[in-house]
């Protein structure tokens, strides 16, 4: 299943991402962030570590957040 959805917020390494109402991943799932930068396709994971309630995730990227904007799918 295919489950979409926004980059919230950023602090360092910490991810808040908001998910439609019901789609929450499980605590401890990875998620796939696609990004390009300098023109390569770059995949960022984070791993969900809480659920914060209004259908937002927090979760901690495990490499380099660079180039990861709010509004980001």
């Amino acid at each position: 299943m295919s489950n979409v959805g926004k980059i919230k917020q950023i602090i360092g390494s910490v991810l808040d991402i908001t998910f439609e109402n019901g789609q929450l991943p499980e605590i401890f799932n990875a998620l796939e962030i696609d990004l390009v930068k300098n023109g390569v396709k770059e995949k960022v994971v984070a791993e969900v570590q809480q659920h914060l309630g209004d259908n937002t995730v927090r979760a901690i990227a495990l490499s380099s957040t660079d180039g990861i904007i709010r509004g980001l799918a």
